[in-house]
Formats: C-alpha cells, sequence, structure tokens
C-alpha cells in the first residue's frame, strides 16, 4: 500500500507538531507494509526534497505566503503525478491550497483528512473559505479528529460527525534516547536544582505571556524553550523579574530532552482554541511529569486529565495558573503521583504504536472499499 501525505510544510523546511505527526504515522505504519511520500511546498524545492527516515519528503515551488497560507502554481502538477502513484492520499487540514488542489485535481483514491485544527485566528477570511472548507471535507471519505474533546467542541467536525472517527496523536519513545550524563551535567550547572519547563513555539496563542505574570506571583523558576514571533515582546515582558525566568531559545532534541528529564513539572499556558491537541503535553507525559495546562476545549485536557496526570485550570487566570505550578512544586507526594499518572496515560493512550495501527486499520477500510466498489456512504 503506498499513502501519499500532503501538507503546507514539512521537514526539512519546518518540524512542527502537524509534521512530527505525518513523520510518525509514515515511520510507524512501514512496519504494516505501507509506503509513504509526503508532498509540501519549499522556497528550494530542488534542494529539499530528500528521503527522510524511510520516505520521500516532495516539494512543489512555494511561491508566495498570505495570512500563513503558502501558495504555488507547481503543486498542482506535483500533486497529480504523485497522487496517480498513491494507493490512499492523507490530507492534513487545514491549508485552503490542498482544498483548492484536491477539488480541481481530484485524485481517484479513497481520501482521509486529519483536521488538525479549526481555523481560529482569521475570523474575516474564514467566512470567505467557508464555502470551500465545507464543499472539500464533504467531499473526502473520512475525517480523523484529535482528540473526543476536539470533536465535541469544533462546529465544522459537528456537520460531519458521521464520517469523522477519533485517532489521538501518538509519539514513539525511540525518538526520545535518554540524555546522556555530560548534557544533564550541562544543564545541572547553568540551571536552578529545580524548574518547570515550557516548551512550545513562541506563538499567540501559547499563553507564554500569561505564565510570566503567574511566575511573578509565585516566583517559581520558569525554563522557557522555544523561538518565535512573540519572543521580543515576551523578553521584554519578563525583564521586570529575570531572575526566575530562564529564555533559552530553540534548542536541539538532545538538550530538550535532558531538560525533560530534569525538569520537576511541565507548564503548557496556552488560553486560545488554536492550540487543538499539545503535542508537548505527550512528550511531558511520556517523561511521567506532571502538567498544568488550561480548559479550552481542545485535545490539551484529554491529554492532561485534570488530578489525574495534572491541573487543568481556566484559560487567562494568572492565579489558578500561579497556584496550580505552587502545587507541583509544594507537593513531591502529589508531583510523583501525577507523574506516573502522566506516564501511565502516555502507554495507554498516546503511544505512535497505538496512533499508526490505528491509522493503518482506516487505510485497510479504504482500500477495501474502494476495491468493493461501494462508493462514499457517508451521510452528512
Amino acid at each position: 500500500m503506498r499513502v501519499l501525505h500532503f501538507f503546507k510544510t514539512y521537514w526539512p523546511d519546518t518540524f512542527g507538531g502537524v509534521e512530527r505527526t505525518i513523520h510518525a504515522i509514515a515511520k510507524g505504519t512501514a512496519k504494516y507494509g505501507v509506503d509513504s511520500d509526503v508532498l509540501s511546498l519549499s522556497k528550494t524545492p530542488l534542494e529539499n526534497s530528500v528521503e527522510f527516515d524511510g520516505h520521500m519528503a516532495h516539494k512543489a515551488k512555494l511561491d508566495f505566503e498570505f495570512a500563513s497560507t503558502g501558495f504555488s502554481r507547481e503543486v498542482f502538477e506535483r500533486f497529480r503525478e504523485l497522487s496517480q502513484k498513491a494507493d490512499i492520499v492523507h490530507y492534513h487540514f487545514p491549508w485552503p491550497v490542498m482544498d483548492i488542489v484536491h477539488l480541481t485535481v481530484p485524485p481517484g483514491k479513497p481520501t482521509v483528512v486529519t483536521y488538525h485544527s479549526d481555523i481560529v485566528k482569521q475570523k474575516v477570511l474564514l467566512q470567505f473559505y467557508k464555502p470551500l472548507m465545507f464543499r472539500f471535507l464533504k467531499n473526502v471519505d473520512r475525517i480523523v479528529a484529535t482528540s473526543p474533546n476536539y470533536l465535541m467542541s469544533s462546529d465544522v467536525l459537528e456537520r460531519f460527525k458521521s464520517k469523522t472517527t477519533v485517532i489521538p496523536l501518538g509519539l514513539d519513545e525511540a525518538d526520545y534516547p535518554k540524555a546522556d550524563e555530560a548534557t544533564l551535567a550541562s544543564w545541572r550547572s547553568r540551571l536552578p536544582d529545580r524548574f518547570l519547563l515550557f516548551v512550545g513555539v513562541l506563538r499567540y496563542y501559547k499563553g507564554v505571556h500569561i505564565l510570566l505574570e503567574a511566575a511573578k506571583r509565585n516566583g517559581l523558576d520558569i525554563v522557557i524553550v522555544g523561538d518565535g514571533p512573540m519572543k521580543a515582546e515576551l523578553t521584554q515582558a519578563a525583564g521586570q523579574n529575570p531572575h526566575n525566568i530562564h529564555f533559552l531559545g530553540s534548542l536541539s532534541d538532545d538538550d530538550k530532552i535532558a531538560l525533560l528529564e530534569l525538569c520537576a513539572g511541565f507548564i503548557f499556558p496556552s488560553h486560545l482554541r488554536s492550540e487543538a491537541f499539545g503535542l508537548s503535553l505527550v512528550e511531558a507525559s511520556m517523561f511521567g511529569k506532571p502538567m498544568v495546562s488550561c480548559e479550552i476545549g481542545t485535545g490539551t485536557s484529554y491529554v492532561n486529565l485534570d488530578r489525574v496526570t495534572g491541573f487543568v485550570v481556566p484559560p487567562n487566570d494568572v492565579d489558578a495558573l500561579s497556584n496550580a505550578m505552587k502545587s507541583i512544586w509544594d507537593n513531591e507526594q502529589t508531583t510523583s503521583l501525577l507523574g506516573a499518572g502522566a506516564r501511565d496515560r502516555y502507554l495507554a493512550c498516546f503511544t505512535a504504536e497505538k496512533m499508526c495501527s490505528q491509522y493503518y486499520s482506516l487505510y485497510r477500510e479504504l482500500e477495501v472499499r474502494a476495491a468493493g466498489g461501494s462508493g462514499r456512504q457517508w451521510p452528512l
């Protein structure tokens, strides 16, 4: 079986949450005999069309970007070529150009779309995009939501509930080898003995500004790993209490793993629905760390269960966030129990093996239906 994954960006151009998910699916389904290709856009398509971890990352020329959407003339023909070789086409939503490609160059193969997120920020443009979006989602064979929470809270998915299934995102522990002693020792010498950790791109919806206010109130040491468009603004805001805020910027995976091992807990203050799942929470649960996150009606509260794996607090509530952080900091017994609960939940729900076995079953179901000639029978 050959599967074509289609999304606006992929390694080596970028490697965020959606890209990591595509990688995990491509790598994990290989053991079932699935050959994967990934098509995305790149400013340098020739140089960045490379083999990656057993699958091919194909690129089409990125012409320009508008409202976080990459556009390409070349991608239509590249999609035609690659989809003809595929047995299944796997889309990753949202990306409006993808919808146009699907409808103008129909692949003629079974199609599945992983619905990673509603469109949250571009509210005005969304009104113009909705007819295209609904036509695309109506046309594909199956839709996958990444958590039951998101399926229940998304107005868009509500329209397509009858053909939507839930497959939570998962990560492969083999991709997170234990940190070596030299790396651990280096970070121990540079950071306080105890600290709480945040990892993520510094974007508007990550709630890091709320975390800074909470840290100002409770005085706890906070390590912030990541870069992004909000960095300058956040660094300036932290200038008033730099003694307990440690901005480390972007780090290698080896360094991130070391910090996950060393931290006392993981803080994830995303306060808007743009945070649809939170793979960083899965990473923290893999390492058995108690977590603090916000209730925003998305997958974050599916990964982090209140008082089972950590604490879930109202969004934009500095006092509640500060108090939850202190609860982890002050009570080692609570920290130990929540960390064990986080680890248990990772093993039960969020391994790459579990995610990939479910995707393979879905691929097989679509392949069998296509072979039987039964056509689409998914009422809206």
